[in-house]
């Protein structure tokens, strides 16, 4: 088994909130979201791409950009796992049946702004921090924000027993977990996840965590992407 870190990009036909959101164009890319994160994937030193698919524009796209397959390895994913009524943990315990690399690098298109640098920066902490008590990476934006849970009737991220209205910067900082990256071993797919025990969080900024998800999502994420770009 190689120690070889292997990128899984999944994509997949039928997008139910933004019409043909991976492959239309984006940010000057004709080739859409796929077509930049391609490029930005193929600047990060020492790993093989993995792009697990069923959309026959999405597989074109991968054989233009490397013909040679050697970088791009685009393997069709069953039908049943591209649905919207998929599990996630189907979709994880997939992923090491085509993959068989010692680490694996989970990414999405939908991330535009985690540019090639943050995927080595997210490499280079990842195989330091496996001998700092670390097992996994996942990339998460830091929130010091008054979060409400409508179930508890209460504030989930201070305690209103000891100061109603704290200053947000003194409440103790929760993490949203953006999906931009996940990294972890092999084996950790083979159990069932795609995080260990113990994650290292690393903290990206409002632009870098943008997901998307609606139109807005993909017109706000195609300004910044041109306005950084220029």
């Amino acid at each position: 088994m190689s120690d070889q870190i292997a990128v899984f990009l999944p994509t997949r036909t039928g997008s139910q909130r933004v019409k043909d959101k991976n492959t239309k164009p984006f940010g000057g890319f004709q080739n859409g979201l796929l077509g930049l994160k391609l490029k930005q994937l193929l600047q990060v030193d020492g790993i093989v791409i993995y792009l697990s698919t069923n959309d026959p524009l999405s597989k074109r796209i991968a054989a233009d950009i490397d013909s040679s397959g050697l970088k791009i390895k685009v393997i069709d994913r069953p039908n049943e796992l591209c649905l919207d009524s998929t599990l996630l943990s189907d979709l994880i315990d997939y992923v090491p049946s085509i993959i068989y690399e010692a680490h694996i690098l989970w990414t999405h298109v939908t991330s535009p702004l985690i540019h090639s640098g943050l995927y080595q920066k997210a490499i280079d902490i990842y195989l330091n921090q496996l001998g700092h008590g670390f097992d996994s990476l996942m990339t998460v934006r830091k929130l010091h924000e008054f979060l409400w849970s409508a179930e508890d009737n209460d504030f989930v991220s201070f305690d209103r027993k000891i100061i109603k209205w704290p200053r947000t910067q003194d409440i103790k900082p929760l993490f949203q977990v953006n999906s931009g990256i996940f990294l972890a071993p092999r084996k950790r797919y083979l159990l069932g996840d795609r995080i260990g025990d113990r994650p290292y969080l690393l903290e990206l900024n409002s632009f870098e965590s943008m997901d998307i998800d609606w139109n807005e999502d993909f017109e706000l994420a195609e300004l910044i992407y041109e306005r950084a770009n220029k």
